[in-house]
């Protein structure tokens, strides 16, 4: 008889961990959600160096140059002339965003400038070149 007893007393002394499971449940759900998750183009760029550069979190559509002169935006390699109708498709997923183009350094400035020409057809005004600052 005293085993039964003492078997009952521990099935009410035992702690229900349900609750707390739910609440971390509810807890990495909303870490989850409320991450922003860091962009890449797909190809690895090796940016110039400057001083005065200045660290942009805002920038929704990425545009990389690499130093064979190949564009890719969004993890696709794009021609110039796609790179329009590209921009101006991120454009409607993204209105309020801006434009940030990684150039690698051994790639050609008359592409960076008809690059960027292409991106202020499509409608942004708001482009920005992106470059690394050691400090």
């Amino acid at each position: 008889m005293k085993r039964r007893s003492s078997r009952r007393r521990n099935d009410e002394n035992a702690l229900d961990l349900t609750p707390m499971m739910d609440i971390v449940f509810i807890m990495l759900i909303f870490f989850i959600v409320t991450t922003s998750f860091v962009k890449e183009t797909g190809v690895d760029i090796n940016r110039p160096n400057a001083e005065t550069a200045e660290r942009d979190e805002k920038g929704n559509i990425l545009v990389a140059i690499t130093e064979n002169n190949e564009i890719w935006i969004d993890k696709r390699r794009v021609d110039l002339k796609a790179v329009r109708a590209n921009i101006e498709r991120l454009k409607i997923e993204y209105p309020g965003g801006s434009v940030i183009i990684q150039a690698d350094k051994l790639s050609k400035s008359g592409l960076l400038v008809e690059t960027m020409d292409q991106i202020r057809l499509a409608g942004i005004q708001n482009i920005s070149i992106a470059a690394k600052n050691d400090n």
